[in-house]
């Protein structure tokens, strides 16, 4: 049984989708005025986890993830530049979809974008006009919370701090100012516009995915995710307008992750440490060392980023990829019984079972270290043969699926200087100059290539480097 934390009830939820075997997911996806920080990738990872073991359990998904390309964000950053909205975003596109592959982010089926879908978000606004939820004032369009008695349903604010009747135009705001909202703004000097009914504007943020959302999933779907930050105004009034326009219940499940900060701190380009995924690139970071750090702590839990955390992931995973490596370089011996199958049996239920329980990756990764402990024992002791080996390889890559964490560019082989010197390290070895072996070892540790002397030979493997953080 699956269960997850259900933001709408407060509560853990068995999850039981609409539709048996099949589950309907959005996203709440980047607002491309910049580049995406770390911050915004803590979700992103959270919600590729969540997606990855759904798909591991056999669920079949339908994910769609929005791109807002028009908001109060890419307009001023389009006017400061002095360039068309459309060439602005199109560049924070582009690195978007860069960055999500580099952190092994599996693409979701649909990537809508606001701008793209206009007309429809007209449709629901005259609906929702038609209906008496919303009203014309000055040239936009807002919708009234005073209509929509389960305002605050998500967000469980104070219904005496709403102030219906009091407009607000901007896209975000604080819990206090809970004001009818733009779902249509006036057309303002310098910004783009679009005919429509109600005269020249642009639509409002909140309105951008409830059309998309419910083009692609329906008027009722399963999962909704985000940030704890988007609770509150942007998933509060995305139900309010969407419940009000359909007469059902918008969406089952609200999975929200919590903050990351970087050395206990909220992260802000004042204070320097405010990172994006190439300034960490640029430092050398392993992007899939930053991605096992971002979901080894669990989704509602904040997450402090340090760049000592990052070490310890990046130790984490090469304990891991270290295990696979022993399995595939030593030469193990044919065996009829052993104690591994067993183990495989044990270390998949344990990791389902912590999952299954509101993505609890604790679990789930104490559960493969314990395997790799207990599997380490038994290849030291010579009890494991080579079905086994190839059986233990075949079973960290299929919970990898979930991770997503050791693919790598495999190295086929070195540069030719840096062969010369393991050659020549052999050969130290070999006429007993222990001093001269141990200082080319040390060398080559410095550039990256660790040597593994063995009863099979010498074998090397690369680990990855950081630079300086500060």
């Amino acid at each position: 049984m699956i269960e997850f934390f259900n933001t709408l009830s407060g509560k853990i939820e068995s999850f039981k989708p609409l539709v048996p075997g099949e589950v309907k997911l959005y996203t709440c996806g980047p607002t491309v005025y910049d580049y995406s920080h770390i911050g915004n990738f803590r979700a992103y990872v959270f919600e590729d986890l969540l997606k990855r073991f759904l798909l591991f359990m056999g669920f079949k998904i339908t994910h769609v993830m929005n791109i807002t390309d028009v908001d109060d964000k890419t307009i001023k950053g389009a006017n400061s530049q002095g360039v068309k909205l459309e060439e602005y975003t199109k560049k924070y596109i582009e690195a978007f979809f860069e960055d999500i592959k580099i952190l092994n982010i599996a693409e979701a089926g649909y990537y809508p974008r606001a701008t793209e879908n206009i007309q429809d978000m007209v449709k629901m606004i005259q609906v929702l006009i038609q209906k008496g939820y919303a009203y014309k004032k000055d040239g936009s369009v807002y919708f009234s919370i005073a209509k929509f008695p389960n305002y605050g349903q998500l967000s469980k604010i104070d219904l005496k701090e709403l102030r219906p009747g009091q407009r607000i135009e901007a896209d975000e705001y604080e819990k206090e100012s809970a004001h009818d909202f733009a779902l249509w703004k006036d057309k303002k000097e310098g910004e783009p516009f679009w005919e429509t009914e109600f005269g020249e504007g642009r639509p409002g943020w909140h309105i951008e995915c409830s059309v998309m959302s419910s083009k692609y999933l329906g008027e009722t779907f399963d999962i909704h995710c985000g940030g704890v930050d988007n609770i509150f105004p942007h998933h509060e009034n995305e139900i309010a307008q969407s419940e009000a326009y359909s007469g059902k219940k918008f969406v089952n499940y609200w999975l929200h992750c919590h903050h990351l900060v970087v050395e206990g701190e909220k992260m802000s380009k004042s204070k320097g440490n405010f990172f994006t995924l190439r300034d960490l690139l640029e430092k050398n970071v392993d992007p899939l060392s930053l991605r096992f750090l971002l979901l080894s702590t669990h989704y509602r839990k904040m997450l402090n980023f340090t760049f000592e955390a990052i070490d310890q992931a990046q130790a984490s995973l090469q304990r891991i990829r270290d295990f696979l490596y022993e399995l595939e370089s030593r030469t193990f011996q044919d065996r009829e019984k052993s104690e591994i199958s067993n183990l495989i049996e044990e270390t998949r239920q344990k990791f389902i079972t912590g999952l299954s329980s509101d993505l609890n990756i604790s679990v789930a990764l104490t559960a493969i270290f314990e395997l790799i402990r207990k599997a380490n024992i038994l290849i030291s002791q010579e009890k494991i043969g080579k079905k086994d080996a190839k059986s233990l390889i075949s079973f960290i890559h299929s919970l990898d699926q979930v991770l997503a964490c050791l693919a790598q560019k495999k190295e086929k082989t070195l540069d030719a200087s840096l062969l010369k010197k393991i050659e020549e390290r052999e050969r130290a070895r070999q006429e007993k100059n222990y001093k001269l072996a141990d200082k080319i070892r040390q060398e080559l540790l410095l550039q990256g290539i660790v040597l593994e002397d063995t009863k099979e030979g010498v074998r090397w493997k690369i680990i990855k480097r950081n630079k300086e953080k500060n």
